[in-house]
């Protein structure tokens, strides 16, 4: 049995609908946030130090972080989302899933963070402008002609990207990039998608 700890508007939210995706039988626990600080409830750091979502309980084990989360769920109930060891689109595959926290999301939390400063971060604004385009146009660009990532049908990593890519949309870049813009159409008209988003809101 899998359990998924799930936190309203945050990144257990692909986590949701992969496991949706997948179609193998779990349980969520429901948390929210803070209706004051946006924080995430203590409840999430009694299970873990952190306190962060999305974690999972799997084989009596708790995995935490988002890209081992779906390394694992992948390579669990659906090899097929994962390349072949050893070829190209493996080693694009590990680029690609790495990119997606540890790249994609830097710019967009500066951008977050520093949005609340107000005059007194006005001097990144510019730096942080030019790595969001930077990042969202590698993005856009490395989508294949089908509409996905490393392989023709869904991926890992499309899983892993499409956090980061409803961030670009929301800040109003769709226009700017069209392939991503599509991407994220495409992922929300999937019905595991739909599926999540009603399961995630109650």
């Amino acid at each position: 049995m899998i359990t998924l700890h799930h936190l309203n508007k945050s990144r257990s939210h692909r986590i949701l609908w992969l496991l949706e995706e997948l179609g193998v039988t779990y349980d969520i626990k429901h948390y929210a946030r803070d209706a004051t600080t946006n924080l995430a409830p203590p409840e999430l750091t009694a299970l873990h130090p952190l306190g962060k979502s999305p974690m999972i309980e799997m084989d009596g084990r708790l995995i935490t972080e988002s890209g081992a989360i779906v390394e694992m769920l992948c390579a669990t109930h659906a090899p097929h989302m994962i390349p072949k060891a050893g070829t190209d689109a493996y080693v694009q595959h590990l680029e690609l899933m790495h990119f997606a926290e540890g790249s994609a999301m830097t710019p967009i939390l500066l951008n977050l963070y520093v949005g609340r400063l107000g005059d007194a971060g006005a001097p990144l604004h510019p730096r942080i402008q030019e790595q969001l385009d930077a990042h969202y146009g590698y993005m856009n660009d490395m989508l294949r002609n089908g509409g996905h990532y490393v392989l023709d049908d869904l991926s890992a990593v499309d899983i892993m990207l499409s956090f980061p890519a409803e961030i670009a949309l929301m800040q109003g870049r769709g226009d700017d990039f069209p392939r991503l813009k599509a991407f994220v159409e495409r992922i929300h008209a999937r019905p595991a998608y739909q599926k999540a988003l009603e399961r995630g809101a109650k």
